[in-house]
């Protein structure tokens, strides 16, 4: 761990770009998410909830360019790893972006544009929370399957400033579930009760 960190300039401006994009997109998208939820200002300013949601899908997915671009620069800008530089790790890279891929992208069909980007906070309800593949095998696998595409990405570019911001988006994903998870867990909850007084 200290040769990692010792491999990496975190005052290099294409690092702490990568950084500030990194905390700040789930930062974002929950305090907006959050803000909708209590007002319904996005909705009514757009003119319904549908709207509102793909306003904030399109932006989130506008921020997670920018994000992946930046992780991409201070990639680049920084030495590699020699350690890292050989056939076997390179293999590990592809696989983990291939998982990584699958589960992002299985979460995605799963849930739909609006179970993705946060129509649960809009008043888009599925009839019931997904349970079905990825769901069924880990909890929150677009997450973590984002986080398995940064750290396949950053193995391929043999890049120890890779690696490290990686732990930074699994950390900040980690903190985004505290917030979200409950949130969820009880719109569903009280979802459930309804169903049950209404049949």
């Amino acid at each position: 761990m200290t040769r990692l960190l010792g491999s990496v300039d975190p005052a290099d401006p294409c690092f702490v770009a990568a950084v500030l994009t990194i905390i700040f997109n789930p930062l974002f998208w929950n305090v907006v998410a959050r803000w909708e939820q209590k007002t319904r200002k996005l909705s009514r300013a757009l003119g319904s909830p549908y709207l509102g949601c793909y306003a904030l899908g399109g932006s989130i997915l506008l921020l997670n360019v920018l994000r992946s671009h930046c992780f991409t620069q201070a990639m680049l800008s920084q030495p590699t790893m020699d350690s890292l530089q050989d056939p076997m790790a390179h293999w590990l890279g592809l696989v983990l972006l291939g998982a990584g891929s699958v589960l992002v992208l299985s979460s995605f069909f799963a849930l739909g544009f609006t179970g993705t980007f946060q129509g649960d906070y809009f008043g888009i309800l599925k009839e019931a929370r997904v349970t079905s593949f990825p769901f069924n095998i880990l909890d929150n696998p677009m997450y973590w399957g984002s986080t398995a595409n940064y750290l396949g990405w950053a193995i391929v570019h043999a890049s120890p400033a890779g690696l490290l911001l990686t732990v930074v988006v699994a950390i900040s994903y980690a903190v985004a579930t505290l917030y979200e998870e409950p949130f969820t867990a009880e719109i569903y909850r009280q979802k459930a009760c309804q169903s049950r007084k209404g049949s």
